[in-house]
């Protein structure tokens, strides 16, 4: 296991990697006022912008769907990565070479700055590949495409290209971009062989594998000529960079479809993913020489979201709460038995799964060309769900006229019933099944689904996806954010924005604020964060730490888990004054009239007990109180005469 980053190094990679930059890649971002921009939330669908960017402070924040952090948690939310791969891939962006704990390394079996020589080499690879399809010799990887209905564009906008047949063409034009023999050799794009080294690929047509950033990590390759004796298709084999079991082809062109939609479609090749695409199925991704397995349902649950105890309800109008997961496979006996990996994978997922099977056996690709993209959206729009297909299917191979073929059946189907992971959908599956069967007895096969039931594995493991275990600094599980007070409260509206301007602005917030007591803010929420302000060391190490980033990182640090998203949306909110030339003015104008607040609050509960007080039986109290009351007077007019 790898070591974790040192955290001086995730500051540098928060402090480097500018936040408008990042979002900027995803959202069209416009001024929102003093060091503030917006846009639509790459998070939920809205017409009006909601989301807001603060880069002074490094944080985002939707004020409609309440996701908010820093570039790190951005990264980790838009792109579906965990933690350290979410580090790791700013710091190669920005150029900060990471440091690990206990010896570790990014990843095992990778040198530290080793990845990011790998990645460009595979850039470089593939603007060659791409290249090489406009020429002469791939005359047949272009006929391939245009047999199957797609065009140059369609090959430009998945990244196709072509493998020249030579022995080292694409080794030559490497090694003349600086890239050493075994850097070569590490990413899997040349072979040793009795001849020494060459090229993986040779007279092939290649497609780019990405992972979910877009960085090209490998390339599957198909076989175009009689006379090339290797696989139909050929991929990239293990390396530091590619890991079969961890990549998702297409997932880079699927991932804004599949968080909008929280939809993933499986297929089964890489044109099928092409075609799927072209016909308006944007959530289409595949398996690169393996089948679907728990690493992939990983990615899948990092973009489609977790729903927790509503996942996997379907609705009268075919929609699923909580999402949907949509493999497509043949209706012959592989795609039965594809299908039954699918079941038992089924049980780490919260969303809604189903098969899509056209019944002519065409696969999505033969489908679009056979009768157009409509017919494409019809056999994903009439999806089965899984439970449904692999109980049918387990049926099939049964001869229900008999009742030795029913109760054969009966044994068969009853374990997959017991294996649905929602308990409640069973009682419904018993009842269909015994319909199916043939059976009139339903209590008959109420009590073969019981005792397989007894016989399952324990399912009592969390379905939520783990953190990474290579970093893990909180909890994957979101914790219950802290009741915000009334925002039509006048008294709570002038503490928001207080604590708004000394996140965002300290350096303009008047020294009043940190003699402020520990029961200045009346609101709960409100008072917490206060707290945390006075916890990180108020103005003094705000002002100490020179960026409002870093300051407003110290405050999170001292925050609780379910009051970090406040924090958030206060450093990110805009404040109502945007003209740059008042800015000053109006920040020293929120601090004094909290303190202000807080005197007349003080004078009020003084002027309260002076009356509850008699001056005769205690008289050195009562002229104690009464002096008090003179000096909190006092301080207040001083601070109106001030302002």
């Amino acid at each position: 296991m790898a070591g974790r980053i040192r955290r001086e190094d995730v500051e540098a990679v928060r402090e480097r990697a500018h936040i408008d930059e990042v979002v900027g890649q995803h959202v069209t971002l416009k001024p929102a006022g003093v060091g503030s921009l917006k846009g639509l939330c790459p998070f939920h669908d809205e017409r009006s912008p909601s989301f807001h960017v603060r880069p002074q402070v490094g944080r985002y924040h939707c004020f409609g769907c309440g996701e908010g952090g820093d570039v790190i948690d951005f990264v980790q939310k838009v792109d579906g990565l965990g933690f350290s791969e979410a580090v790791e891939y700013l710091a190669g962006k920005v150029g900060i070479q990471l440091r690990y704990e206990e010896g570790g390394a990014p990843r095992p079996g990778e040198e530290p700055g080793k990845r990011r020589r790998l990645i460009e080499a595979h850039k470089v690879a593939e603007e060659f590949f791409r290249e090489q399809l406009g020429a002469p010799e791939a005359a047949a990887g272009r006929a391939f495409l245009s047999e199957r209905g797609f065009d140059r564009t369609a090959a430009a906008d998945f990244g196709v290209g072509y493998a020249p047949k030579g022995w080292d063409p694409l080794m030559r034009h490497l090694r003349g971009r600086g890239f050493t023999e075994a850097e070569l050799t590490a990413s899997g794009l040349v072979s040793q062989g009795q001849r020494g080294v060459y090229d993986r690929f040779r007279g092939r047509l290649v497609w780019p594998i990405r992972e979910v950033t877009g960085e090209t990590v490998g390339f599957g390759a198909r076989r175009l000529y009689d006379e090339d004796q290797g696989p139909k298709y050929l991929n990239t084999p293990e390396t530091a960079l590619y890991k079969k079991s961890h990549v998702l082809y297409g997932i880079d062109l699927a991932k804004k479809d599949m968080q909008r939609d929280k939809r993933v479609v499986v297929v089964e090749g890489y044109t099928d993913v092409m075609a799927m695409h072209l016909s308006g199925v944007g959530t289409a991704v595949a398996t690169c020489g393996t089948a679907f397995g728990s690493d992939h349902a990983r990615i899948v649950r990092r973009l489609v979201g977790d729903s927790g105890s509503s996942g996997g309800v379907q609705l009268a109008s075919g929609a699923s709460v909580g999402g949907e997961i949509i493999f497509t496979f043949d209706g012959d006996a592989a795609g039965q038995k594809a299908a039954l990996r699918a079941f038992g994978e089924d049980q780490t997922f919260t969303a809604q799964t189903f098969v899509a099977v056209e019944k002519s056996g065409l696969d999505p690709c033969e489908l679009r060309q056979a009768k157009g993209p409509d017919a494409v959206r019809a056999l994903v729009a009439g999806r089965t769900p899984l439970y449904e297909f692999v109980i049918r299917s387990t049926l099939e191979t049964y001869d229900l006229r008999t009742a030795e073929g029913r109760i054969g059946a009966l044994r068969a189907a009853a374990p997959v019933v017991a294996g649905i992971r929602d308990a409640g959908l069973r009682p419904e599956y018993t009842r269909m099944l015994t319909g199916w069967l043939g059976i009139d007895d339903e209590e008959q096969v109420r009590r073969a689904v019981q005792g397989a039931t007894s016989r399952q594995p324990s399912r009592g493991a969390d379905p939520r996806p783990v953190r990474d275990e290579r970093q893990a600094p909180r909890d994957e599980r979101p914790a219950p954010r802290m009741p915000q007070p009334d925002r039509r409260d006048p008294v709570a509206q002038i503490e928001r924005t207080a604590l708004e301007v000394v996140l965002q602005q300290p350096a303009l917030v008047p020294e009043e604020f940190d003699d402020l007591p520990a029961d200045a803010f009346g609101a709960p929420a409100y008072r917490a964060v206060h707290e945390a302000v006075r916890a990180a060391g108020g103005l003094v190490v705000a002002r100490t730490l020179g960026n409002a980033t870093a300051w407003v990182g110290a405050v999170i640090e001292e925050a609780g888990e379910n009051l970090r998203p406040l924090v958030t949306e206060l450093a990110v909110a805009p404040l109502p004054e945007d003209r740059p030339d008042a800015l000053d003015g109006y920040v020293k104008g929120v601090v004094r009239s909290l303190v202000e607040m807080g005197f007349t609050r003080h004078i009020a509960e003084l002027r309260g007990r002076l009356q509850r007080m008699d001056a005769e039986v205690d008289p050195a109290a009562y002229r104690a109180a009464y002096a008090e009351l003179v000096e909190v007077e006092g301080r207040r007019r001083t601070l109106r005469e001030s302002a």
